[in-house]
């Protein structure tokens, strides 16, 4: 009872220290972000994240679709600082006009003149197509929207990092929206075509989480088998969206928590007078959550794709490519050219592949010292751990725990 009666006292304390004057001396700030997709909700998640650790702000918050009209009532609104994630180039336009310190969150329209904080949409790309290419597919396809700059990122992306393996990339896009001229059904007749004059196997990148469900859709009308005939991967990991999908979507993680939490920080920096001229910050995805859709090994070699399911199982137990060779009929050296031949690596840069992933993982999703890392990733010892991590990635461990995730 005693500890109970002096926590209240220090409570009624505090309490009474923080006067109403103190209050309306926090920051103004309208926050516009729609939080119908998991994206948007963990980008206020970030937001929270900072304010948590940071001086509180006096927030609005207004809950806008993606691409509504700026509301009449702004004009006249007389804050300290907005983030907005619904910026259209006519919002962006009256924030600018007002004056008021904006970070800007859109990533339909592209840059509106206004400091941004966005996914690196193109990075998102690029680990899609490492994560096809890394199951052995030669042939593969985008499916995005049109008139979405990040689905337009994502694709450029995604085909930049299959031009550097030789590869092409065939491409759909359409619509977003349904109409009576273009109505859900008629989308997914058209999609359903397309998928089925795609060369098979093939890997499939969709540009959202949405239009992997899509894709799913599609081909299960066109009796199209996934993933042994389409592999789809989606990106945002949208967990509700993903397992309601059949089968359940593979997907791209964005670290959207860390996006909103950088657009607090840099509101935080503006409203402080810290100029804008230039500010631009993109964060990297986290990683890949693979599920069934894309949860296969598209290598027409027995052979080499059991080697392989043998380095995924194994190599984080410390495998070596002897220890490979023990369970393959085959010599090194024809095991290295057929491995070159499938998957453009030697059977020692794959065992190291996924033991830098497994690295990679823990760095990000624990707090695990770099010597349980090392030990749980089939490393004998953490200096050398430390050198091929920062060798494959040109970062330090420590370096790259410090800057994928929020602080």
């Amino acid at each position: 009872m005693s500890n109970e009666r002096s926590v209240a006292g220090r409570v009624e304390r505090v309490c009474a220290d923080v006067s109403p004057a103190a209050y309306s001396r926090r920051p103004h700030v309208m926050l516009i972000v729609e939080t119908a997709l998991a994206y948007g909700r963990a980008v206020v998640q970030g937001i929270s994240r900072y304010l948590i650790a940071n001086q509180p702000w006096s927030l609005y918050v207004d809950l806008r679709e993606l691409m509504a009209e700026p509301p009449d009532w702004l004009d006249n609104w007389r804050g300290d600082g907005v983030i907005s994630r619904s910026t259209t180039p006519e919002l962006a336009d009256k924030l600018t006009r007002l004056g008021v310190p904006t970070v800007d969150l859109n990533d339909i329209y592209g840059k509106l003149g206004l400091p941004h904080v966005w996914t690196d949409h193109q990075a998102v790309g690029r680990l899609a197509a490492a994560h096809l290419l890394d199951r052995g597919f030669r042939n593969f396809a985008y499916c995005g929207f049109t008139g979405h700059h990040w689905s337009s990122l994502r694709r450029d992306g995604f085909g930049d990092e299959l031009r550097r393996a030789g590869c092409d990339c065939r491409i759909f896009e359409s619509p977003w929206e349904t109409s009576k001229a273009n109505s859900w059904e008629q989308q997914q007749d058209a999609l359903g075509v397309w998928l089925a004059k795609l060369p098979k196997p093939v890997g499939v990148m969709c540009c959202n989480d949405l239009r992997g469900q899509q894709t799913l859709d599609a081909c299960r009308r066109r009796e199209l088998f996934v993933p042994e005939a389409v592999a789809v991967i989606g990106v945002d990991n949208d967990e509700v969206l993903c397992a309601l999908c059949d089968p359940p979507l593979s997907s791209v993680v964005p670290n959207a928590e860390r996006v909103g939490y950088e657009a607090a920080a840099l509101l935080d920096r503006l409203m402080q007078g810290e100029r804008s001229e230039s500010s631009e910050i993109l964060i990297a995805p986290r990683g890949i959550e693979t599920r069934q859709s894309s949860d296969v090994l598209a290598i027409d070699d027995p052979l080499v794709a059991a080697a392989v399911k043998c380095i995924r199982e194994r190599a984080c137990r410390g495998l070596t490519v002897a220890e490979v060779l023990r369970q393959i009929p085959l010599s090194r050296s024809m095991l290295e050219k057929r491995f070159r031949r499938y998957l453009q690596q030697t059977p020692q840069e794959a065992i190291r592949s996924v033991q830098i992933k497994r690295v990679k993982q823990l760095l990000l999703e624990t707090d695990l010292p770099l010597e349980a890392i090392s030990r749980l990733a089939g490393f004998k010892h953490v200096e050398y751990m430390s050198v091929v991590f920062k060798r494959e990635t040109s970062q330090t461990p420590g370096r790259f725990r410090r800057e994928s995730q929020v602080s």
